[in-house]
């Protein structure tokens, strides 16, 4: 288990704090003034990992003290919290979206299989790490909208995306005929979920993961291998 990984405990706290004066020490000894677009960069960088570890919770005057910089000063660069939460939020969810992913899914030169494996691979990257998957989780339980404003996102740009694709592949009537349903979406969902639960085991459970892209690409496989009942039945069926 990696420090990252590792769960917060009274002793993991203790040496945290034990670390910070070192680190303080070392970026006021480098001598250069940092500019505001540079500092208000770094603020972002270390909120991403404060809440991550603490959650939203997490107190600005710790962060700023961890920052080794005033909490004023940090209100200088954002003004409330919840600005500098909504920050947080598009520096990890939007910047770390692929505006090409809807392509990789749609581009029907390649094999569906092929496609589906490539996307979740990419996909997996930009998503299956500590801060994302530790913020996404916290953001849910402190009721924020990430998960709306994001799930949203992803069943417009992806889901739809793909059964479409997936009709295509089976030879049921494309989504322009027929409005996906909602138990093909759910059948998505029921991939997505397990490439995510991937995340959830390694950075909430701290359980080991394997290597992603054979266990991706497994996944996927046995996905779409299976769904293709839920596709004829679902065009079929629906009105």
């Amino acid at each position: 288990m990696t420090n990252e990984d590792a769960p917060i405990t009274v002793r993991g706290e203790i040496a945290a704090k034990n670390r910070r004066p070192a680190r303080r020490r070392q970026a006021a000894g480098s001598g250069r003034r940092m500019s505001p677009s540079e500092r208000e960069d770094v603020i972002v960088k270390e909120a991403v990992r404060f809440f991550a570890e603490f959650g939203f919770e997490g107190h600005t005057r710790e962060l700023a003290r961890r920052l080794d910089i005033t909490q004023p000063l940090l209100y200088r660069y954002f003004a409330t919290k919840d600005a500098l939460v909504e920050r947080v939020y598009q520096e990890v969810f939007l910047r770390r979206w692929n505006p090409f992913w809807d392509e990789v899914i749609g581009d029907r030169s390649k094999p569906l299989r092929e496609r589906m494996v490539a996307f979740y691979q990419d996909y997996a990257k930009a998503i299956l790490t500590y801060e994302w998957i530790r913020l996404f989780m916290f953001s849910g339980l402190k009721g924020l909208d990430f998960n709306t404003r994001y799930l949203e996102l992803l069943r417009r740009r992806v889901f739809n995306t793909l059964v479409d694709e997936l009709r295509l592949e089976f030879g049921a009537p494309g989504t322009a005929e027929k409005p996906p349903t909602d138990i093909e979406v759910e059948a998505v969902w029921s991939l997505h979920a397990a490439i995510f639960y991937l995340g959830v085991r390694k950075f909430i459970y701290n359980m080991p993961v394997g290597p992603l892209e054979p266990i991706i690409e497994m996944k996927v496989l046995s996905f779409v291998d299976g769904v293709g009942v839920v596709v004829r039945d679902a065009t079929t069926t629906a009105g």
